[in-house]
């Protein structure tokens, strides 16, 4: 194998390697009550209690973002594993208001320096161009 062909492999597990301790803190899922809607990817979620967890269905990038108020408003949106320089204080999730509406943003789990960001959707793309735009 060429010295390139050797770097790319490297990477390559290096990248997986940066992911996977990602993958084991979510499963225990972070717990958030919103008093205002929200979407998560584009689906338009209720104000209430949720819990999200990372499903073992074999796609590293997928999140459960669940009502536990009894209700059926669930959804699974994609995400991009992102790390920061301090160890997060605490578990928490975080929101981007666009406009009057608000989009859940990142997802921090405690005493790590992995994080998650959920993939705009299709709503808040647009609400993001519409407002540069202005």
């Amino acid at each position: 194998m060429n010295s390139v062909g050797k770097l790319v492999a490297k990477m390559g597990l290096l990248s997986l390697l940066s992911v996977m301790p990602l993958a084991a803190q979510i499963d225990s899922g972070v717990d958030f009550t919103t008093s205002f809607p929200f979407y998560a990817g584009d689906t338009k979620l209720p104000a209430g209690h949720y819990k999200v967890t990372q499903p073992d269905m074999g796609d590293d990038h997928l999140l459960l973002v669940e009502n536990l108020n009894g209700g059926a408003h669930s959804v699974f949106v994609e995400f991009i594993p992102t790390r920061s320089a301090q160890p997060h204080p605490k578990s928490d999730v975080t929101f981007e208001k666009i406009g009057d509406t608000d989009y859940l943003n990142r997802v921090w789990i405690e005493g790590q320096n992995y994080g998650i960001k959920v993939a705009p959707g299709t709503e808040e793309t647009k609400a993001a161009a519409a407002s540069k735009g202005q």
